[in-house]
């Protein structure tokens, strides 16, 4: 019989992670792990690291610290507690981690993680290891099938990895490799699997989602919106999402997707960064305002009740005051349901990083706060929209409350109501009774 031990996994970051950390789950259960809610009493740590955020580095330093009295307390028991450190900043930092952080015994690459169990066999055995290589093999080939019964009825699933874009502030390119697309025969059979275990809704993934080339099955339309046609036709499936995605890759197939797919629910993330020009050409996005905004009219045309997500950034090298401007006219000119916006700050590595024109700090935070006041202002005029429509309702979990339950909305917002347990992973419809900043509360319908 093999031992019982247990992991705990911390997943940072994008929701690629999420399911980065879910795979790596599934091939150490199959190690005999079972999965620890905490980072006490586990016999392996996996901390699966994003390299996106500011000081992303220095936070997972400072995690490791907290990790070493654990570790120590351990052994003094005459345990041992393995700590890998797996994603985007093992990429980065390689070898240096251990250097830093000897209490770590496996450094592990994103690309790379379908070799995490024989890494920590290996350190278990007083062989710590390094592994970052891009290896030539597709590591979902590598990873055995999740069968652990699914804690919701939504799930993401990769289908495209890396990105070819090379904008001028971003890690990726260096840290997930060339853009890489999974064919269509394992991705449908990889949804299947998620639908027969109980998932209704499920979200691709990748850097650069719409980018997706992999091989078709017959029959099959082109692209990403060629394969979203094709998981529509998955029995009890019921919703379809997909994010990230860039403006140079929204093809005719994909919009017109939108527009006649019932499945592909009607909200789209579509980063734009910057409304000007010159920045947009500096941080080499290789699209314009202008294309972003004639782009955003032919997919609203395909689908009107379509709500929008994007990413902004403030304070980018040479950034001057009529760039922001211009910034604060296309999100006037757009009305976004959500989005995320961020103070510029360097990625060692990157072209952006060795700017002479970096923005002063005080003048970021100035830009920051009035591009979210004005986001904010957006969001609260969509959710206040929201009330008094009748719409259908997944169902994922309990809420807060005693005898609530909550879903999320066509437009993937969270919705409180009154209902049974036994509606979980149901659609059902309710009346939407008031707005928050984030969710909505409701009644089910009669």
């Amino acid at each position: 019989m093999t031992e019982q031990k247990r992991v705990f996994i911390k997943s940072y970051g994008c929701q690629m992670n999420v399911y980065d950390s879910e795979r790596m789950g599934a091939a150490l259960a199959a190690e005999g792990y079972e999965i620890a809610e905490t980072a006490e009493g586990a016999d392996l740590v996996v901390l699966n690291t994003c390299h996106i955020r500011e000081k992303a580095a220095e936070k997972v330093y400072s995690e490791l610290g907290r990790l070493r009295p654990l570790r120590e307390a351990k052994a003094a028991e005459g345990g041992q507690l393995t700590i890998a450190v797996a994603g985007c900043v093992a990429q980065a930092e390689g070898a240096e981690i251990r250097t830093r952080q000897p209490i770590v015994d496996v450094v592990v690459g994103p690309q790379a993680y379908h070799r995490l169990p024989a890494m920590v066999r290996d350190a278990k055995a007083g062989r710590p290891g390094v592994d970052t290589d891009f290896p030539s093999e597709d590591k979902f080939d590598h990873l055995p099938a999740d069968t652990r019964p699914t804690r919701a009825p939504t799930a993401f699933l990769t289908v495209q990895e890396g990105c070819d874009k090379f904008c001028t502030f971003c890690v990726v390119p260096y840290t997930r490799g060339a853009e890489v697309s999974r064919p269509a025969a394992r991705i449908v059979a990889e949804a299947e699997a998620l639908v027969a275990r109980g998932v209704r809704e499920i979200t691709l993934l990748g850097q650069n989602v719409n980018a997706w080339h992999g091989a078709p099955l017959d029959g099959m339309g082109p692209g990403l919106g060629g394969l979203l046609r094709r998981l529509a036709r998955i029995e009890g499936l019921e919703r379809l999402r997909y994010t990230t995605s860039h403006p140079r890759d929204m093809d005719d197939e994909l919009i017109a997707a939108h527009g006649d797919e019932p499945k592909l629910m009607p909200y789209l993330h579509l980063p734009v960064q910057s409304g000007s020009d010159r920045i947009l050409k500096a941080m080499n996005r290789r699209h314009t305002a202008e294309a972003y905004l004639r782009l955003l009219e032919r997919i609203r045309d395909a689908r009107p009740d379509l709500a929008l997500s994007g990413d902004f950034i403030v304070g980018f090298p040479g950034e001057t005051e009529v760039d922001f401007e211009d910034t604060l006219a296309l999100v006037r000119a757009t009305g976004y349901a959500q989005a995320y916006s961020f103070k510029y700050s360097t990625r060692p590595g990157t072209p952006a990083a060795d700017a002479q024109t970096q923005v002063p700090e005080e003048v970021k935070a100035d830009r920051l706060a009035r591009l979210q006041a004005l986001l904010a202002e957006q969001q609260a005029a969509f959710q206040t929209s929201m009330v008094g429509r009748r719409m259908d309702v997944l169902v994922e979990k309990p809420g807060r409350h005693e005898g609530q339950m909550v879903g999320r909305s066509p437009w993937l917002q969270p919705v409180h109501f009154d209902a049974s347990p036994g509606t979980r992973g149901q659609l059902v419809p309710v009346n939407i009774l008031s707005a928050g900043t984030n969710s909505l509360a409701a009644r089910l319908a009669a």
